[in-house]
């Protein structure tokens, strides 16, 4: 039996017919629209040629490259440092103590509430000289991202199932070792995947880090668009190192995830008696 059919009815051929025609119609304006868009872009010139030529210069591949670093930094220490903040906070939001729930609860529905943009004009304009662009970009990428995935961890240790919870503590396993040996590594495999795609929106919005001046990846290719005037070639080109770069952190993903599952199938059982010897 398809399992599909306690979700929704299968479509009828009349239905079908209607979601046929609607794609077909969908495509065609899609495009459509491409086409326009390709049309006025060659009435100003953009596909000249010439406009193409700066990209022999290798000062611009340099300004691109300094610009790549430059964001590549900025998201490597603000995903460290939002999973490590996610990880406090959801540690906060799991605890026993009510006022630290409290106030693991408050501070994320603070962050997670206020714009990404308006926490980095506010950082940089508070502390333009001690914190700079970079650290305005990073600690409000922190923040916001760290709010987010605490509720990303919470959910992953929620849903461990409860009887390895009550099992590890039928050992007499502290709370925090329940939490490290029992639950963390099973819920990991879980949040994987939201994770990793919220490293993928991390690494996009560096891109909000040209508001403060931060020298990053558009911040470079605005500069070539001025001096040459070449949007679309210049455009083109950053769409295609944004898509490289999202895929690869896709693809260590899919390698992560399937590294988990080889060594889920093929890890040992612990015995009882390791387990109890954590407990001493």
């Amino acid at each position: 039996m398809n399992d599909t059919g306690f979700l929704y009815d299968a479509p009828g051929p009349r239905a079908r017919r209607r979601i046929l025609a609607a794609s077909v119609l969908s495509g065609l304006a899609l495009v459509a629209a491409v086409a326009w868009i390709v049309v006025r872009f060659n009435d100003r010139g953009q596909f000249v040629s010439d406009l193409w030529l700066p990209f022999d210069d290798p000062s611009v591949w340099s300004t691109i490259l300094e610009g790549l670093g430059n964001t590549l930094k900025a998201a490597a220490m603000a995903i460290a440092f939002a999973i490590t903040f996610g990880a406090v906070l959801a540690a906060g939001r799991l605890s026993d103590h009510a006022p630290v729930r409290w106030v693991a609860n408050l501070v994320v529905e603070v962050f997670r509430a206020i714009p990404l943009l308006i926490m980095m004009i506010g950082l940089f304009a508070a502390f333009p000289e001690s914190l700079g662009p970079l650290w305005s970009v990073v600690i409000a990428l922190t923040l916001y991202n760290g709010s987010l995935l605490s509720e990303v961890f919470r959910a992953g240790v929620n849903g461990v199932p409860s009887g390895q919870r009550e099992a590890a503590f039928a050992l007499g396993l502290r709370k925090t070792q329940v939490m490290t040996l029992v639950l963390l590594p099973q819920a990991v495999r879980t949040m994987l995947p939201v994770i990793i795609s919220q490293c993928v929106v991390t690494l996009k919005d560096t891109a909000l880090g040209r508001i403060v001046t931060y020298q990053e990846l558009l911040l470079a290719g605005g500069t070539i668009e001025v001096t040459y005037q070449n949007y679309v070639p210049t455009t083109v080109v950053l769409g295609a190192i944004y898509i490289a770069l999202n895929m690869s952190v896709s693809s260590i993903a899919q390698l992560a995830q399937r590294w988990l599952s080889r060594a889920r199938k093929g890890a040992p059982v612990v015995p009882a008696a390791t387990i109890e010897d954590a407990v001493a």
